[in-house]
């Protein structure tokens, strides 16, 4: 697959990621580039530049008619993605309260991309991705996550509430994200001190909302109060406040006084 970015293609290299080539559009400059060159060459990357009108052909066929590769697309190989079980056991070994974000129904690749930055940037562990009603992990999303999912495990899942069900036998509380649920997710996370448990929040399509069949595995639910006229948050948006908050409380009061409290 294809990313695109002058970030997005430092990050890959900075990550150590496998980049298969680099090709850079002729007549891009600045330190970036520059930069990028000299990464490439210390890597045994081939670094090729291109004319505009070729570079113009491939950044079309790489990013639509909308989106600006900033002079530098990368070949490289697709994110590595992970099982439920391999993920679980992962997240363990790196926290006894690890924190994951589900995504289901999120079609568009800049709100996957900004979710997984917000993720990365945050400290959660990893994220859980359907196969099916979900953006694929493409340039786009590569680009929007500015390097995030280089760097934070990702999930694949054919059957996205069986996966959570899985998650939740692993003593993992399950929270939706959702409009009409009753608890304010600032107060919510503090009861019985929720934030200190294992936990994956769950975003769904700012339409459809979350399925009725991941709903039922849910363990709690919160939502996010507005105070304007328009009805709903972008999902990325709502995203980021839960994450952060939960993150928040995490670091006002410290796991090990918890119980002393």
């Amino acid at each position: 697959m294809y990313i695109f970015g002058r970030n997005a293609v430092a990050e890959a290299l900075a990550s150590g990621k496998k980049i298969e080539k680099i090709f850079c559009q002729y007549g891009s400059e600045g330190s970036t580039i520059t930069a990028l060159r000299i990464q490439a060459e210390n890597a045994h990357i081939p670094f090729a530049l291109m004319d505009k009108q070729k570079f113009r052909t491939l950044e079309r066929e790489v990013c639509g008619e909308n989106e600006n590769a900033q002079g530098v697309i990368a070949l490289v190989s697709a994110v590595k993605t992970l099982s439920i079980g391999e993920l679980i056991e992962q997240v363990f070994a790196a926290s006894e309260q690890p924190m994951l974000i589900a995504l289901d129904g999120i079609t568009d690749p800049h709100n996957v991309g900004a979710i997984a930055r917000s993720a990365e940037c945050a400290g959660f562990h990893g994220i859980i991705v359907p196969e099916l009603r979900a953006a694929p992990l493409s340039g786009t999303a590569m680009k929007t996550s500015a390097g995030a999912l280089q760097h934070i495990a990702v999930a694949k899942t054919s059957n996205l509430a069986k996966a959570l069900e899985d998650c939740r036998n692993a003593d993992f509380r399950i929270v939706a994200l959702e409009s009409e649920a009753e608890n304010d997710y600032s107060k919510a996370f503090q009861q019985d001190n929720l934030f200190n448990e294992p936990m994956v929040i769950v975003v769904g399509s700012e339409g459809e909302g979350i399925q009725r069949t991941v709903r039922r595995i849910c363990t709690d639910a919160v939502s996010i109060p507005l105070q304007g006229r328009v009805a709903s948050l972008n999902a990325s948006v709502a995203a980021g406040i839960v994450m952060f908050e939960v993150v928040r409380q995490r670091l006002q009061t410290p796991m090990n006084t918890v119980s002393e409290s």
